[in-house]
């Protein structure tokens, strides 16, 4: 059985489907960095301070990538289990329902017990919409579908900055953006009820007659080396991501203040259209450059351009705009190489698990450096510059670990 089976129409559903499942995933991601200041002044109410608001804003994201670590196992492994649209169709419900829940929350320790059950679903969507887009289009262009699908994640923060902008975000007003968080539960349902599973999956499960693969089953002999490159490889990107250049944000909401609160969703918006251009152009660099040299050079870029957005320039300053454009472009240019690196690197049987373990650990390193990031947030005395730029030193270990990944892609199943 192959894609063939599945009607042009089909196919085109579940490329769609994946795409919008990414793009509400980029806005639950983007959701606390814009937002999270505001949240912690109105919850706070008088307890608040500047560190206070630094400290609550690694803890959010904290809690965030640590659901989002466990997701990207435990719901990739259910793609495995019981098909990938259907995990698909949990993960959004998973990141959808409890993202709404949010606009009731009356204390600060609410709002981050559902920023981790959100991000069991933010998780669950990526290795679930992957994989199944991967062996439905696979005799598609890679790149092209793969770039399609991680530009997708980043028009989704591109959106949330619009409508940050149209209604800025403030402690009297943010509630409103939880409830547009709980929109894609409609998507969730249809994809759970409706889309076509993944014929080559289906086939597997028919011809196999083992039963459905442990996650253990990644470190076993054959897979072992495999798994723990791609793990330190796509730890890289994440944790520089959420401990070093995502502090532009809450930088640029302190700096702005309350007279132009605008500019933070202002800044997002540089951000994610940079972001976006790059992970679409990522899978392509992979593709003409080769894995190692591709990875070689975003890492190299990615430290030197975030280095120069905390050092060099500052928020309201001319350049800034344009620097964190370049950052978002270069830095996101990862997610497009791992978005063809990692589907590729697993057989079908351990697809979804393995890119979902990979992806996903990555995010325990992320969940700890946050938190370590806070510390030195307090510790500098609520200084972003300093903070973001001794945090974007972790790009620079790409350029190292980048040799721990084979020379060729294991495609056989």
């Amino acid at each position: 059985m192959n894609e063939n089976t599945l009607s042009r129409g089909a196919r085109i559903a579940v490329l769609c489907a994946a795409c919008l499942g990414l793009l509400f995933d980029g806005i639950e991601l983007g959701l606390m960095p814009v937002a999270s200041l505001s949240v912690s002044k109105s919850l706070l109410g008088d307890a608040y301070t500047s560190d206070a608001g630094g400290v609550w804003f690694a803890r959010f994201t904290a809690a965030l990538m640590f659901g989002a670590a466990l997701g990207g196992i435990f719901l990739g492994n259910l793609g495995d289990r019981i098909g990938r649209s259907r995990a698909m169709g949990v993960s959004i419900l998973f990141y959808s329902v409890f993202a709404a829940l949010g606009a009731w929350v009356q204390t600060q320790e609410q709002m981050l017990l559902l920023r981790f059950l959100v991000g069991l679903g933010v998780g669950g969507m990526w290795p679930n919409g992957m994989a199944l887009v991967s062996e439905c289009w696979s005799s598609a262009s890679r790149p092209l579908v793969s770039g399609v699908m991680s530009a997708g994640l980043n028009m989704g923060i591109l959106l949330l900055s619009q409508l940050a902008g149209l209604w800025p975000i403030t402690p009297d007003s943010w509630r409103w953006l939880f409830y547009l968080a709980g929109v894609p539960a409609v998507l969730g349902t249809v994809v759970l009820v409706a889309l076509p599973e993944s014929p080559r999956w289906l086939a597997n499960r028919q011809t196999t007659k083992r039963p459905p693969p442990p996650v253990s089953e990644l470190f076993s002999p054959a897979l072992l080396k495999i798994t723990i490159a791609a793990i330190i490889i796509a730890s890289i990107p994440l944790v520089g991501a959420w401990s070093a250049s995502k502090w532009m944000i809450p930088w640029a909401d302190k700096v702005a203040g309350a007279s132009n609160a605008g500019y933070k969703a202002t800044t997002l918006a540089w951000w994610s259209l940079g972001a976006t251009i790059g992970s679409f152009t990522g899978a392509h660099l992979a593709s003409l450059l080769g894995r190692r040299t591709s990875y070689f050079l975003i890492s190299l870029g990615s430290t030197l351009l975030t280095v120069t957005m905390f050092q060099w320039t500052a928020p309201l300053q001319p350049s800034f705009h344009p620097i964190v454009f370049a950052q978002g472009f270069v830095a996101t240019l990862f997610f497009g190489w791992l978005a063809v690196f990692l589907p590729e690197l697993f057989p079908t049987r351990v697809r979804a698990s393995g890119s979902g373990l990979a992806f996903n650990s990555g995010r325990f390193a992320t969940a700890a450096g946050v938190l370590l990031a806070g510390s030195l947030f307090t510790f500098l005395g609520g200084d972003y510059s300093r903070v973001g730029t001794i945090c974007s030193l972790i790009y620079s270990l790409g350029m190292l670990v980048i040799w721990l990944a084979p020379a060729k892609m294991r495609l056989e199943d």
